[in-house]
């Protein structure tokens, strides 16, 4: 019979093994947690290798990521698609197995971990999903939507701030189906933690309302497992199980030493720890009955094939439902949305409102959010501003006993009150869009979007469909001054490569770049919407049509009574194009012929055809661009001069800084005719 120790050592050796072939990566967290994973993978974790997408998997964070091999061994040995030579090519160029976990590239893998403390918060994101989606699809008899999110993690993802956003919110949730085991080593690169690290931990979690277990020695996999089996029975809070260990475990010399955290223990010390440990296979050998120990195939598939039976009454009974189960965690939008998104454009260039851009997506997010359940807004402690609630969007509650609290007519809260956590926001929406279910957004200010950086980065790299939706965009929210006034923003986000970053004019642009937004299944967006009132500018020919390819022109000479070849070009954004619209008549009156081009999105536009391209923005036709913020990033479309701004703001009300800074449309104006007279 193959003992608990037996599977702990196989787990041990690969990292050992993998980390040294690499010469590269972090054995010691693996070795210290593997028998925390004994624990959870043999004896709790619902999951089927056969099939790394049943819906109704339990879901397995590894918040650690940096102990990577500790998955890659669990994956490889209960028989997921990852065959010992991945585990030899470990953090190897297109290995299945790089190093750090990235979801979509190897099976069974999540999400994508490495950053500390987002893993966690994910598994918050995962967790919340589970909830809801039990709450608005389960009924009585047919708990169809029934799994567990567990996560493991470290010292440094609670010394990361982020976990303590998250964290909190899970509590307040009372995110029972969520639980932590904290691998409590006390060592990181730099040390024992104990210098700089003194927080209670269980008193912690106790203040955000979790359940807390230990602590418990997370060498002994029967602790670890009954103290699981006591967190499933709990009914109404998320658990911290605290597993005291040892990183390295049975390294002689490197055990319960920052030496095992980040580097391979070497031959020598390999070959110590083998005789420590008894294990004596080869390196990258594991023996027979190991392997059939843990081995979960049969007992995945087993688990999937009774939960398809249970489905299959619940179609039944319940076809609709069940039908709208599978769309929605397939991620296929209803069949109406292309239409409703037609209708929802046209509607807004028809009333033609002159409205701040940020109503302008609230408008937008009217018509979504009614023909779309699987839309799930909120913001941090933003709401009035943000404007992210609709009519169709409750507030998301749960009552005492946790439960979700459902309307009058039977539905769920659609709009989270994330309370002043950016990051923790970004990173909870990730995890909500990498479970399933639902397309999450959430809105702060722009200038705010400096906290949630990191995560938005996150859905970039893992290609997931999450919507920013960022408010007070520029120097036009005037008197708060250069401490919310965002004048390096937009240009940074349009830095995060497959982060689509939207600026929209009037209530045309914003409404196409929602639905641009929702089309994306691969990457996220950014909304950038200012506070004050834009006009609608008018749109003639296939202007409507062309929004969508992320610039288009907007106005001709001809538009405003002028029979001349353009001259020049005016290229804006968001507010700015009013101004370049003003500025074009200005140059009229002086005989001057400018093509005004509204530029929404710019990352949009950049993937379009060299033809369109040309088309919108000719040869030989001086440039001059017009955005509220650094100039820098405007030259690379070839640009005369650029009207912006290489200063923080002041405060001071909107049309003063206007004023100051020199969005005039005498100013852009001016800068369009120097240009043409140095030609």
């Amino acid at each position: 019979m193959v003992n608990n120790q037996n599977m702990a050592n196989a787990i041990r050796a690969l990292a050992m093994d993998a980390v040294q072939q690499a010469n590269s990566g972090h054995p010691g967290a693996p070795m210290g947690m593997a028998d925390m994973a004994v624990a959870l993978w043999s004896k709790h974790l619902k999951h089927n290798p056969l099939n790394p997408q049943w819906i109704n998997r339990d879901r397995f964070i590894l918040s650690n990521g940096h102990g990577s091999m500790l998955i890659y061994a669990l994956l490889h040995l209960t028989g997921y698609d990852l065959p010992v030579s991945e585990l030899k090519n470990f953090r190897q160029l297109h290995s299945k197995t790089p190093g750090h976990p990235e979801v979509d590239i190897t099976p069974g893998v999540e999400t994508t971990t490495g950053p500390l403390g987002q893993g966690v918060t994910n598994a918050v994101g995962f967790a919340l999903a589970e909830k809801l989606l039990a709450a608005e699809f389960n009924r009585p008899g047919h708990d169809v939507v029934d799994h567990h999110t567990y996560v493991f993690l470290g010292d440094g993802c609670l010394m990361e701030g982020i976990s303590h956003e998250a964290c909190a919110l899970a509590g307040a949730w009372k995110l029972n189906k969520l639980i932590a085991l904290y691998d409590d080593n006390g060592i990181s690169i730099d040390g024992k933690v104990q210098p700089w690290f003194v927080d209670n931990s269980a008193q912690r979690f106790e203040a955000y309302g979790w359940n807390v277990i230990g602590p418990i020695d997370g060498h002994d996999p029967k602790a670890v497992s009954d103290a699981i089996a006591k967190a499933k029975k709990v009914a109404d809070k998320p658990t911290f199980i605290i597993c005291k260990t040892s990183i390295g475990k049975g390294s002689p010399n490197r055990q319960d030493t920052s030496k095992a955290h980040g580097e391979p223990l070497g031959a020598e010390e390999i070959g110590l720890t083998r005789a420590a440990l008894g294990w004596t296979s080869a390196p990258f050998e594991i023996p027979a009955d190991v392997y059939e120990a843990w081995d979960h195939k049969t007992f995945g598939a087993k688990a999937e094939s009774t939960w398809d039976a249970q489905f299959a009454e619940y179609a039944k009974a319940f076809p609709e439902l069940a039908a709208e189960l599978k769309r929605r965690m397939a991620g296929d939008l209803p069949k109406q949305f292309a239409q409703v998104a037609v209708e929802a454009v046209a509607q807004a260039h028809t009333q033609g409102e002159t409205v701040a851009s940020r109503k302008a997506s609230q408008l937008a997010l009217e018509a979504f959010t009614a023909a779309m359940p699987e839309l799930l807004g909120g913001s941090a402690d933003l709401t009035g501003s943000n404007l992210t609630n609709t009519k169709s969007t409750p507030a998301f509650r749960v009552d005492d006993s946790g439960a979700v609290v459902k309307t009058e007519d039977g539905k769920i809260g659609r709009h989270i009150n994330y309370g002043v956590r950016e990051f923790g926001m970004a990173a909870i929406m990730n995890g909500v869009a990498l479970h399933g279910g639902f397309i999450p957004y959430g809105g702060t200010f722009l200038t705010f979007s400096d906290y949630s950086r990191n995560a938005i980065r996150m859905a970039a790299l893992m290609k997931r469909r999450v919507v920013h939706v960022f408010t007070h965009d520029s120097i036009g929210l005037g008197e708060d001054g250069p401490t919310h006034q965002s004048i390096e923003h937009a240009a940074s986000l349009r830095l995060i490569p497959n982060l689509d970053v939207w600026r929209p004019a009037d209530t045309a642009e914003t409404t196409v770049a929602w639905s641009v937004a929702l089309t994306n299944r691969n990457k996220p967006t950014a909304l950038l919407l200012s506070r004050q009132n834009l006009p609608y500018a008018p749109k003639n020919g296939d202007a409507i049509g062309n929004i969508s390819r992320g610039a288009y022109v907007l106005s001709e000479p001809s538009d405003i009574g002028l029979n001349k070849k353009a001259q020049a070009v005016i290229i804006a954004t968001g507010s700015e194009v009013q101004l370049a619209l003003k500025a074009q008549r200005l140059l009229a009156e002086r005989k001057i012929a400018v093509r005004v081009v509204s530029m929404p999105s710019t990352t949009t536009f950049d993937r379009e055809d060299v033809a369109y391209k040309r088309s919108v923005l000719p040869a030989g036709l001086p440039r001059v661009a017009v955005e509220m913020g650094v100039t820098d990033f405007w030259w690379k479309y070839g640009c005369a001069a650029v009207v912006g701004i290489d200063s923080y703001g002041e405060s001071a009300p909107a049309g003063v800084l206007f004023e100051h800074f020199g969005f005039t449309a005498d100013n852009v104006a001016n800068t369009v005719q120097v240009a043409l007279q140095k030609r």
